[in-house]
This record gives structure tokens, sequence and C-alpha cells, in this order.
């Protein structure tokens, strides 16, 4: 089963949308007719759908759609990957990096298909205590592996711009299951995410 993103724009949504956002500048006293703003609505309107896409993509189908049989088991690392997503308190965007590794138990996925998981939960409203469970639970339901490992570095344009106002703050959370659990794995784990190998 081949798994492709298409960008497509719901017409509903979109009308819905524009007029939403026509009224949230209204009521924070600016002109929806002033010429810069008179295509905003429309912009904003497909920008959200587009962040929010990962609500109409499922990561368990992406996982399967590249399943192969494979009688290894050490650890399987893809790390910095790259993740963009939008708090659910206050729509602010955070943004970072994922690592994340599992240890095969017979089936092993396509590389690029984690990647693609952790692009399915980040691309919704999130907490990123949220994000890192998801994906590990995505993972650990599809493969049914050893282990799952997932660590998330992101800094919160919530508390950056707004509230607190802290410029250099990062948040981390992580999650482990199976053989993540035991000390040695999870320091093998940190340690080899925390090299620069290349």
């Amino acid at each position: 089963m081949a798994y492709k993103i298409i960008e497509t724009y719901d017409d509903e949504s979109t009308k819905s949308l524009i007029k939403s956002y026509t009224e949230v500048l209204s009521a924070i006293g600016e002109d929806p007719n002033r010429e810069g703003l008179v295509k905003t609505p429309e912009r904003i309107a497909k920008a959200m759908q587009y962040l929010t896409r990962g609500y109409s993509m499922n990561a368990n189908e992406i996982l399967e759609s590249a399943k192969f049989h494979e009688d290894v088991n050490e650890m399987i690392i893809v790390k910095d990957i790259q993740l963009y997503s939008m708090c659910e308190h206050h729509m602010l965007p955070f943004y970072g990096r994922a690592h994340v590794a599992y240890i095969p138990n017979g089936f092993i996925t396509g590389l690029s298909k984690i990647a693609r998981v952790v692009e399915v939960f980040s691309r919704r409203l999130q907490v990123q205590e949220r994000l890192t469970t998801q994906i590990l639970d995505a993972i650990n339901t599809s493969l049914n592996p050893l282990g799952v490992a997932v660590v998330i570095e992101a800094s919160h344009l919530c508390m950056m711009m707004r509230g607190i106002q802290k410029l250099n703050s990062t948040t981390t959370t992580s999650a482990f299951c199976g053989q993540f659990e035991q000390h040695q794995t999870r320091s093998e784990f940190m340690k080899l995410i925390s090299a620069n190998l290349h």
C-alpha cells in the first residue's frame, strides 16, 4: 500500500476559517478591508489547515506501508528530526528536534517513516509531553519492537514571545518502553543521540 501526502484544502473549512479570521482581525482593532489584510484571512485559513494536517494522517498506516521482516535486533536510531508544532494552549508554534530509536523484534520500517510519524503527531494542536508518547505508542503498536525510545528538545514561542519571555529556554521530554527501560540500553541511546558522529 503506497502512502503519499497530497496538499489540499477543504472548501467548507476554508470558508469557515476565512470568516472567523476576518472577525478576529476586526476584534483586535484592525481593518480587514485594508489593502495589506484583504487576503490575510484566506492565507491564514490555508496555513492552519496545512499546519494541522496531521489530523488527516494515520501514523500506523505510514509505518506499515514500509514494514519488512528482518532478523536484526540492534538499536536503530533516527536523530535530529526537525519538528514544528502548535501549542494547544496559546496556538503559538513550538519547534525543535526529535530523536527516535527502536530495537526490532522481527520487523523494521523504512527510516523515512519514522520521520513521517513525527510529522503526523506534530502537525496537530499539541503539548510536547503528549507528542512524545504518541510517537512512541505508534511505533510500539505497529512494529511490536523489543523497545522504543523518544526524546524531544523544543523551544516554545508561548514562553519566548509572551508570559515569562525566557528567550533561550528549551524543554526536553522523553518516553521509553521495553528494553529502553533498562539503564544500560537507555544510557547507550542517550550517548548516541548526544554524539557528533559525522
